[in-house]
């Protein structure tokens, strides 16, 4: 298995940085909507599509979806994902109690809308849009930051949790995840933000919006995770797919950058780090 993941991951971590950091604006646009979609088919499964030629329509029309949004104003997409993701913490945390609310199949497909549309939306809205923080004026990085606010968070989880994780986060939903895991990637988080701070010349106020945005990011990155283990707990399967050999699937994999990145789109165009821009 651990050879299957390694053989797995050599293969696709170039085809990942060359689609997210070399491709044109509309080539990334296609290119993350080539990945929001196949996220789609995996969520029709824990939607409750089980055969193929529902699931294949749910990407299909997911895909179409993503096609009629090009050129919506991103900022109202990103706060209507901040308010989601505080009901997403309400579901977890009355789970499963919460499953009458949100357990029919058209239900489950709607949250796929709502977990996968402004995570698109957000990395193209990053993606077009002139960044501006310390030194840098690059909105690539800005893309490069949530995607390490998430792996730092996780890599911090990990170790915090088998060393101290005895108090569980979430049983009903994650039996593996504890309060120490969290706290961990946390501290992890708020290390990477002044790390990066240092680093790009910022000045004291800008370090301190810079650590409290990665915080509540990082904070956000948990619930995108929690969220996906509810909906397979509920479905009963392990992994949204068998798509990567050694990971699972595509949603297994992202599942926490859903709800990340379009918090922490939504936060750095609050704060006048990013400006605008159109895709």
């Amino acid at each position: 298995m651990l050879k299957t993941r390694i053989i797995t991951a050599l293969i696709l971590a170039p085809i990942a940085v060359g689609g997210i950091f070399f491709l044109p604006p509309a080539g990334f646009a296609l290119f993350t909507a080539a990945i929001i979609t196949l996220g789609a088919w995996e969520w029709a499964n824990m939607a409750g599509f089980e055969r193929q030629p529902g699931r294949i329509g749910y990407a299909v029309l997911f895909a179409a979806v993503l096609y009629s949004l090009a050129g919506v104003p991103a900022v109202a997409v990103l706060w209507l994902a901040a308010l989601w993701w505080v009901v997403c913490f309400l579901l977890v945390r009355s789970y499963p109690e919460s499953s009458q609310r949100w357990g029919s199949k058209p239900v489950r497909a709607l949250m796929g809308v709502l977990v996968l549309v402004p995570a698109w939306i957000g990395l193209n809205h990053m993606r077009v849009s002139d960044f501006h923080f310390g030194a840098v004026e690059n909105s690539l990085l800005a893309i490069l930051y949530v995607f390490l606010i998430v792996w730092v968070a996780d890599i911090g989880a990990y170790f915090a949790g088998r060393a101290f994780g005895k108090a569980k986060l979430a049983p009903n939903v994650s039996p593996g995840k504890s309060w120490a895991g969290v706290y961990g990637g946390l501290v992890a988080v708020g290390a990477l933000a002044i790390v990066a701070s240092f680093l790009v010349s910022a000045s004291a106020a800008e370090t301190v919006m810079l650590i409290v945005a990665s915080l509540v990011t990082g904070l956000i990155s948990v619930l995108g995770d929690l969220l996906e283990s509810m909906l397979k707990r509920f479905r009963g399967i392990k992994d949204s797919s068998q798509l990567l050999p050694g990971h699972g699937g595509i949603m297994d994999r992202i599942d926490s950058l859903t709800a990340a990145i379009p918090v922490f789109a939504l936060i750095i165009t609050q704060l006048g780090w990013l400006t605008v821009g159109q895709f």
